[in-house]
């Protein structure tokens, strides 16, 4: 299924990773999954969020730069190769996989998240 993320720009410094959880806090955001990344100068983190396009107003009202694009959540069976699978039929609809990453569901599967070049092709290559 396509859903929302929120990804948010951050100054790689100490405590910019708590100023923005807090915004968050503050704001009432219940966060989802979360990703990460990092460069030498900056890093992005990504979440699913109940509520991304209230989030992503309490950062831009804070001063930080974010973005709200859709991504493809997919849920897990615990088979060998499922993944690979789900990956091969993305791949072979010509669409390019630009990261993923996983998340607990609320039941005992995980949730894969996966961002594309184009998501709604990529939801109806698996589905």
């Amino acid at each position: 299924m396509l859903i929302k993320q929120l990804s948010i720009f951050l100054e790689n410094r100490p405590g910019t990773l708590d100023e923005a959880l807090k915004i968050l806090k503050e704001a009432g955001v219940n966060i989802k999954a979360l990703s990460l990344a990092d460069t030498s100068e900056f890093g992005v983190m990504r979440i699913i969020a109940d509520n991304p396009d209230e989030a992503k107003q309490a950062m831009k009202s804070a001063g930080y730069t974010s973005i709200v694009n859709e991504v493809l959540a997919v849920k897990l069976k615990h088979e060998v190769g499922y993944l690979a699978g789900i990956v091969e039929k993305i791949s072979g609809e010509g669409v390019n996989i630009e990261y993923m990453y996983a998340s607990p569901s609320e039941d005992s599967a995980a949730l894969m998240i996966i961002k594309t070049d184009d998501a709604a092709k990529a939801e109806k290559a698996i589905s």
